[in-house]
């Protein structure tokens, strides 16, 4: 008799054009007290954000990431308990090649789903709060809601602090001056004017090139270690960024990021609109009462502000929104030779 297939249901959204696939039922038991360790655990001994260790959970975001199920661009979360009482859920996020310790994105479309499915209740009318624990503490989403529809969601990140600034970087383009911020996940940000590029789908191969560039060089820089938590240390993601015509409300500035080993965000970035707010703001260019209009590489937007300051750095809220694209099922029969997939 042949093994039984493997089956993983999924409901997808994309938060402005990035994908968020969520996967709440049919896990292997993750074990951990905590996201933090449960992350740690399915790195595994040896494990790397972006090489984790193989197993039956890396199998299940192997499946949902690799082609023909999924794609290089893909991204998700697995749904797990909470730290504790006082949140709503908890989520280990991943990517094509491991598991991150923050993402803005994700958290949006997940406030979106928490109340698309029910798990906590939605208004009419009026905001609905949705408390996320993820790998690099506890996060918010407010859901906005009118006439019964949910038109936005509110990010709200763990505070975020400025690491270093200008550290001089030498690239296949010359030497660039990189700022870094870590926002749940260490980012560094360098104008894209600075090596030449415009922030453009067709200048992406060589984007993605001088990202992994500039990630790679700064593996050694201490500047990337989290000062609280090594598991957050490490640059996740590097920012290239160009200032557009300031607008009535703040700066306007378009960005794309490329994170883990080359994959690029679709949206503005939602941990990384994050950095660019605690940058701007320690650079006097953004105030209390300002909002950054953050544009992708495709066009869509988010806004952000500094709401707050903290011991730890700034506190921000970056609003976008997100809409649910399908419910899948996705089925791995024991015949198929392709097994996990692959990514081209």
């Amino acid at each position: 008799m042949s093994p039984e297939p493997v089956i993983i249901d999924t409901v997808d959204y994309h938060t402005a054009g990035e994908p968020f696939r969520i996967v709440s039922r049919g896990l292997p038991v993750i074990a951990g007290d905590t996201v933090a360790e449960r992350r740690a655990i399915a790195l595994g001994a040896g494990g790397t954000a972006t090489a984790p260790r193989p197993g039956p959970l890396d199998d299940i975001r192997r499946l949902l990431t690799h082609e023909p199920r999924g794609h290089s661009g893909m991204y998700g979360g697995f749904v797990v308990p909470a730290d504790d009482n006082e949140a709503h859920l908890g989520v280990l996020f991943w990517h094509k090649d491991g598991y991150s310790t923050a993402c803005g994105h994700g958290t949006i479309a997940l406030g979106a789903w928490a109340l698309d499915s029910g798990l906590v209740a939605a208004p009419a009318d009026g905001p609905a709060r949705v408390y996320i624990d993820v790998p690099s503490g506890r996060v918010t989403a407010i859901v906005h809601r009118r006439n019964g529809r949910t038109t936005s969601v509110t990010f709200r990140n763990v505070p975020t602090a400025v690491a270093a600034r200008k550290i001089p970087v030498a690239t296949s383009r010359g030497v660039v001056h990189v700022d870094l911020a870590h926002s749940g996940a260490c980012y560094a940000s360098v104008s894209a004017t600075s090596l030449g590029l415009v922030v453009s789908p067709d200048r992406l191969p060589e984007i993605t090139a001088i990202g992994r560039e500039i990630r790679a060089a700064l593996a050694d820089e201490p500047a990337t270690r989290h000062p609280d938590d090594p598991r957050l240390s490490g640059v996740y993601g590097v920012i290239l960024y160009e200032d557009l015509p300031a607008g009535p409300a703040g700066p306007h500035q378009r960005n794309v990021t490329v994170f883990a080993d080359g994959q690029i965000d679709r949206s503005p970035c939602g941990s990384g609109t994050s950095a660019r707010l605690a940058l701007l703001a320690d650079s006097g260019l953004i105030g209390p009462n300002d909002e950054l209009r953050h544009e992708s590489i495709i066009g869509t937007v988010f806004t952000g502000r500094v709401v707050a300051t903290h011991p730890a750095g700034v506190i921000t809220e970056v609003t976008g929104t997100a809409q649910r694209t399908g419910e899948h099922r996705f089925i791995l029969d024991a015949e198929d030779t392709l097994g996990t997939g692959f990514l081209l």
